[in-house]
This record gives structure tokens, C-alpha cells and sequence, in this order.
């Protein structure tokens, strides 16, 4: 198979970008989209240029730093589905592709189509974690949790973070990212003792990083290789404001306990 493909250079987070179009040939069918870049890299390096940089960790689906727009959707045109589990058969042979970097402020380009995502963990740093040392894995069964409260937990959990929510909402909102890490522990009960505190710390630390507001138009959902759903959201907004209540009212209780 034969492509041209348009890719977004840029030597550095300084300087101007532009898209540069190179022709790639004798791309089998089964590889992938990354495994084209590799092949398209090898060439450039034949010829002394600047192989295109980009970020891959696993090639499974499951690291989420493969994300790219791909023909201006994240990720690609197909549903639920990474940058690199995209087959080049997905393309039409000599069909024009178009690969750009995820944009957004919170995500500025290192080189490339390579982004610092670090806004993630920072707001993972936050308060996306449990403080307190659980242990091994309990029994079966020693912690009881109702069979559909656990499979809402675990499609939150599912998120892999790679930022394509961010990159598909005109707004540039990490809700579905922030609401997802902040879902799968709500709901679990070893969760709670720092529910509230959770919420606002995470859902400040969003707002410090830049991203924009959600307005539900729900591309983020539209857009997410692992089906997250907006609900998450809706959640998030509960429990944000359910905690601004709660969290004030423990505080006066000790405050005027102390």
C-alpha cells in the first residue's frame, strides 16, 4: 500500500510549526499506524533528516501515550479504538492522512506530535490516589460491594488517560479524565474516608492547569478509546458540590471540637 501522509513538524516548543507531506510505500495492510511512522522514520533517517518524533509506551491500547488526530478526530475514525491499534487497512490505498499533535494549552508541543501531558498528573497528584497503605489484596468477598456499584467502578477505572478528551471538546476539558479518576473511587468503599477531599482538590487543580469548562457537547465521550461515559460527569458535579457542603460542615464540627 501506498499513502501520502501530511504530519505536523516542529523542531521544538519554541518554534513554528507547519504540516510536511512525505509519500510511504510498501506499507503492509496489518501494520499499524505507528508502525508506519517507524517505516516512514527509517527513510528519513536514510536520507539524514530528523526522524518525526512521536510517543508510544505499549502498543496495546492500555498506556494511552500513543494519542494523536489522525484526519482531525482523536485517536483516529474509528470507535473506541487507540492511535496504535489503528491498521493502515482502515485507510484506503493511496489515500492522504493527516497526523497532528492533541492541542491544547494544558498540553503544549514538546516536538513534533509529541505534547507534555504532565497536567495529568499533576491532578492525579492532587488527590487521585488512597493515602493510606492498603495492604495485599483482601479475600474474596471481605470487602462487600454490590455487583453493579463494582462494574460502574471498574468502567471508570478504565480510563487510560491519554488525553483524547481533552483534545476532541472545543473547550479543551479534562472533565471526563478528572471525572472518570475521581468516579472509580467515589463509588468503592475504600474510597470514602477521603471522598470529599478527593473532589475538590482534583477538581481545583483542573482548573489550575488551564483546561476549559465542560458545556456537554460530549465529543469528549465520542472520542475515548475506552468508552467513558459522560455520566462520570454528572457525577463529579454531585459529588463537588455534595463535598463543598460536607467537607466545610466536618471542618466547623472540628473547629469547634478543638
Amino acid at each position: 500500500m501506498k499513502f501520502n501522509v501530511k504530519v505536523w513538524r516542529q523542531a521544538g516548543p519554541n518554534a513554528k510549526g507547519e504540516f510536511k507531506t512525505y509519500s510511504v510505500d510498501g506499507i503492509l495492510p496489518e501494520m499499524s499506524l505507528l508502525e508506519m511512522l517507524d517505516a516512514l522514520n527509517e527513510t528519513l533517517a536514510k536520507r539524514g533528516e530528523d526522524p518525526i518524533a512521536f510517543d508510544s509506551d505499549c502498543r496495546e491500547g492500555i498506556c494511552g501515550t500513543c494519542g494523536l488526530v489522525v484526519n482531525g478526530m482523536a485517536h483516529g475514525p474509528r470507535l473506541k479504538c487507540t492511535t496504535c491499534e489503528l491498521r493502515m487497512r482502515h485507510f484506503e490505498d493511496g489515500a492522504t492522512i493527516t497526523i497532528e499533535p492533541f492541542r491544547a494549552k494544558p498540553f503544549p508541543i514538546i516536538k513534533d506530535l509529541v505534547v507534555d501531558r504532565s497536567a495529568f498528573d499533576r491532578i492525579m497528584a492532587a488527590g487521585g490516589y488512597i493515602s493510606v497503605n492498603t495492604g495485599s489484596a483482601p479475600d474474596a468477598n471481605s470487602v462487600l460491594v454490590p455487583k453493579d456499584v463494582a462494574e460502574k467502578a471498574m468502567d471508570s477505572a478504565a480510563c487510560i488517560g491519554c488525553g483524547a478528551c481533552v483534545a476532541a471538546c472545543p473547550n479543551a476539558s479534562a472533565s471526563l479524565f478528572v471525572s472518570a479518576k475521581i468516579t472509580q473511587f467515589a463509588l468503592l468503599p475504600q474510597g470514602q474516608p477521603e471522598r470529599e477531599r478527593r473532589v475538590l482538590r482534583m477538581v481545583d487543580q483542573m482548573d489550575r492547569e488551564g483546561f476549559g469548562n465542560c458545556s456537554n457537547h460530549a465529543e469528549c465521550e465520542a472520542a475515548c478509546p475506552k468508552g467513558i461515559s459522560i455520566e462520570n460527569i454528572a457525577r463529579m458535579r454531585r459529588e463537588y458540590m455534595r463535598a463543598q457542603l460536607v467537607y466545610e460542615e466536618r471542618a466547623e464540627v472540628a473547629g469547634a471540637g478543638g
